[in-house]
């Protein structure tokens, strides 16, 4: 079933599911450059590990929206998240204002990076209960996959953090 008829949405309910598919689209693309700046940026091997499958996760995270749109028969558009941007640009801060190899960097990195997945998180929820209520219910399962590596993600930065990075930082000379 494609919600769109002629390339035109049949309630703003629609138009809204739309916009924020194609926020979403965009900030998976631009998230694959932010990840591969911060793998380079962090210390903790864990992490690096961490980010770079999560970057590579995100990679097929835009193949799959592309199929969403394909699905929905819409081109795959992306449309600017000044929200996310507002995070990635907070990221780029993070490592401007942390010293290089510190344990500091690496916790200032995991929380710059849980902001973005949470942000996603909800993103992806509410994308999943928008296209379950416009009756796309492949769509729905496809952003659910999305969903749930998003938080398999942030519980892994987390695991990550408490395993040894927060009391290392924390020992950390100011």
């Amino acid at each position: 079933m494609q919600i769109l008829s002629n390339t035109t949405a049949n309630s703003k309910l629609e138009e809204f599911f739309i916009s924020m598919l194609q926020e979403i689209y965009w900030s998976e693309q631009h998230l694959v450059t932010v990840l591969s700046t911060m793998t380079g940026a962090a210390t903790n091997e864990e992490l690096i590990q961490a980010f770079d499958q999560h970057r590579q996760q995100t990679e097929e995270h835009v193949k799959i929206v592309e199929r969403v749109f394909e699905t929905l028969g819409l081109p795959a558009q992306a449309e600017p998240s000044m929200g996310l941007q507002g995070l990635f640009d907070e990221g780029w801060q993070v490592i401007d204002e942390t010293d290089e190899g510190s344990a500091q960097r690496d916790v200032a990195l995991i929380i710059a990076a849980q902001k973005v997945e949470h942000y996603e998180i909800a993103c992806y929820g509410s994308l999943v209960t928008l296209a379950g209520t416009l009756g796309e219910i492949e769509v729905a399962d496809m952003l659910r996959a999305i969903l749930t590596e998003e938080k398999e993600t942030d519980a892994t930065l987390t695991i990550i953090a408490e395993s040894n990075i927060n009391a290392k930082a924390s020992e950390e000379p100011v």
